[in-house]
């Protein structure tokens, strides 16, 4: 059986600490990116993420790894079988102007596999064998990627060149024949029926298994920590019932960050994702979880994730988590409109990790994936950078619409949900919170006054402050950046 990889490491530019191989300005880019794949996998990571969406990804990274770094991939290191290079290419429906992104990508996974070949001989895996999707719908759209690597691009080798050569004679046969199709599904329309997406693309077809994608950014974007949580539990547990109905593994991927409002998944909190996502097989370790702490840190946070073994989800009221849901995007929807203004301002100056292309979280692409139409926010990681840089976490945003007996279903479906708060408040600003959100949000900060970090809390004045009497931008971005130091995530 193919590796399923339990850890994932991204390109997510969260990390408040500029990577070892970052430019001098804290950008990672380029060659940088590479020197990355080779130290995340030394760091144990079984999988590197090599995102072509929203970003110029070198098509060459194979060649880059096994020719640059020939005595690391020998061993147990050999790429393909004992760690996976999986790309993220664009979807093609929405990211228009990146379609042919997608083609270049697929078109370099036969090269790749060339390379492999010539360098662990006849008996080489192929170095990349599954492609991520983002903002799947349908699975429609994965048979599509599906087909059109077999056949367009390993289907060209029989097609013939002038009179008495086929593509194969010319330039060599194709290699994988076929590549799996991980769904990466981010709304919360398709978050709920991912079952029925996965169910629809696996009829009549023989697979081993299935890896199924379920983001945790974004739905915490357009729904709010509260909602996003709950969309994921009920994901979950539907995927399970399919699993067993099916009678075939299917092995979600967790896509979290360290902020709590993305996930909290830190180095220092594994627990929680274990017992958030219990039956998840994959949890992504993002740059802040890599760099925002020592390397002996790091290494035993992804040796704790390796060790895990995936059980059966949460159990949940679906009925009752899908009123939750409803009710707590609205209140949370509501209150980020009329931040809108405020979070732009701030996200302008917040610094840049990683070189990457325009791209807006969902509320830019309008109704159709959940977002609300009109309102265009930064990236997630932007938009929790933005309100912490201001000592307004994110976390607290909708939870003004649940009850005393909401939150008590809330805690029993969300065993980790004080913890989280807690985890954010301590980077509470209290003036800014009564000021921006209203009265009622200071009893949620009376429980936590004493936990409170003083020190960010004069950095979120500072930056607030700077924003109206016209500080210059590298000054409001230093508050920024040396209150996500003290956070150990930039967003």
């Amino acid at each position: 059986m193919p590796l399923v990889p339990k850890v994932m490491s991204t390109q997510h530019p969260d990390n408040a600490t500029p990577a070892p191989f970052a430019d001098d300005e804290g950008v990672l880019k380029g060659e940088g990116e590479v020197e990355e794949a080779v130290d995340v996998f030394a760091l144990g990571c079984d999988e590197q993420m090599w995102d072509s969406e929203g970003k110029e990804a070198d098509n060459q990274v194979v060649r880059k790894l096994l020719i640059g770094h020939p005595e690391f991939f020998q061993d147990d290191n050999r790429l393909g079988r004992d760690m996976a290079l999986t790309l993220r290419v664009p979807n093609p429906r929405i990211e228009l102007d990146m379609r042919k992104s997608m083609v270049e990508a697929l078109q370099s996974v036969p090269a790749a596999w060339d390379v492999a070949r010539s360098f662990y001989g006849e008996l080489a895996e192929a170095p990349i064998q599954e492609v991520i999707l983002p903002f799947t719908t349908s699975s429609e759209e994965l048979a599509l990627i599906e087909a059109y690597y077999r056949d367009v691009i390993v289907g060209q080798e029989n097609r013939p060149i002038l009179s008495d050569h086929t593509v194969k004679d010319w330039i060599g046969e194709f290699y994988p024949k076929r590549i799996r199709v991980i769904p990466l599904i981010e709304d919360s329309d398709h978050l709920l029926a991912c079952d029925r997406i996965v169910e629809e693309y696996l009829h009549g077809r023989d697979e081993p298994y299935q890896r199924v994608f379920l983001a945790r950014s974004d739905p915490a974007l357009n729904y709010g920590m509260v909602g996003a949580e709950l969309i994921l539990k009920v994901g979950l547990l539907r995927l399970h019932r399919l699993e067993q109905r099916l009678g075939l593994p299917l092995y979600p991927i967790i896509g979290a960050g360290s902020v709590p409002f993305r996930g909290h998944l830190t180095p220092v909190n594994v627990e929680r994702a274990f017992t958030e996502y219990p039956s998840a097989q994959t949890f992504t370790v993002q740059s802040a979880f890599k760099y925002d702490y020592d390397k002996a840190t790091v290494r035993d946070g992804i040796a704790s994730i390796l060790a895990h073994e995936r059980g059966e989800p949460l159990q949940i009221d679906e009925d009752r988590a899908l009123d939750l849901i409803e009710r707590t995007t609205e209140e949370y929807q509501s209150q980020v409109q009329r931040l809108t203004e405020l979070i732009a301002r701030v996200s302008s100056h917040v610094p840049k990790r990683r070189e990457r292309k325009m791209h807006v979280g969902l509320f830019g692409y309008g109704r159709s994936l959940g977002g609300v139409g009109g309102v265009t926010l930064p990236r997630a990681i932007g938009f929790a950078s933005s309100l912490y840089s201001i000592g307004v976490p994110p976390e607290l945003l909708g939870l003004g619409a649940l009850s005393e007996d909401d939150l008590s279903f809330v805690r029993e479906n969300y065993p980790s949900f004080d913890g989280d708060l807690r985890a954010s408040l301590r980077f509470a600003n209290e003036r800014h919170v009564r000021e921006l959100m209203g009265y009622d949000y200071l009893r949620l900060l009376v429980r936590f006054t004493e936990e409170l970090d003083r020190v960010h809390e004069g950095l979120t004045s500072a930056t607030f402050a700077s924003l109206s009497q016209g500080y210059s931008s590298g000054e409001i971005t230093h508050y920024i950046q040396e209150s996500a130091h003290l956070r150990r995530f930039l967003g």
